[in-house]
């Protein structure tokens, strides 16, 4: 069995992994990261750095390439609201990026989309289209990168 085989975890274990990895990357250049008690506003926890500033985190997992969407109602942009998603592919680490909720609002993009589905049953949502196209718009939110820029 190798370190990197995703294929073995189930839906509820790449979730909470992707958790735990995402508190320890915060940890790992110094935040402090406070844990929620009850996940029922779409924040998973909360991070602060040395300067006193707070961030909301809200985790997303997603394995190779694919859509994902949060709730509108969950999510709703804000200077201080990130989306930190987790891709897992097979036999890699972990990648994870950090995607500033106010950028959905000001970078409309075939990387970041929105949709309403207005008099649909579907409820409205923000989407990431994660694809081997999009993939040089997605490195400009690599973790490393825009770790540096929070807070300032």
């Amino acid at each position: 069995m190798g370190r990197y085989e995703w294929s073995r975890l189930n839906h509820l274990q790449v979730g909470k992994y992707a958790e735990y990895f995402v508190k320890m990357e915060f940890t790992m250049y110094g935040w402090e990261v406070y844990s929620t008690e009850v996940d029922d506003r779409g924040i998973d926890f909360v991070v602060r750095d040395g300067n006193g500033g707070f961030f909301e985190i809200q985790v997303k997992s997603v394995r190779q390439s694919n859509y994902i969407f949060i709730a509108k109602d969950k999510f709703q942009p804000k200077a201080s609201l990130i989306a930190a998603v987790v891709l897992f592919t097979e036999d890699e680490p972990p990648q994870l990026y950090l995607i500033p909720s106010m950028r959905w609002q000001s970078e409309a993009s075939v990387l970041l989309c929105s949709h309403d589905y207005e008099d649909k049953k579907s409820k409205p949502e923000w989407g990431i289209n994660f694809s081997k196209k999009n993939q040089n718009l997605l490195d400009g939110f690599l973790f490393d990168q825009m770790i540096a820029t929070l807070g300032k």
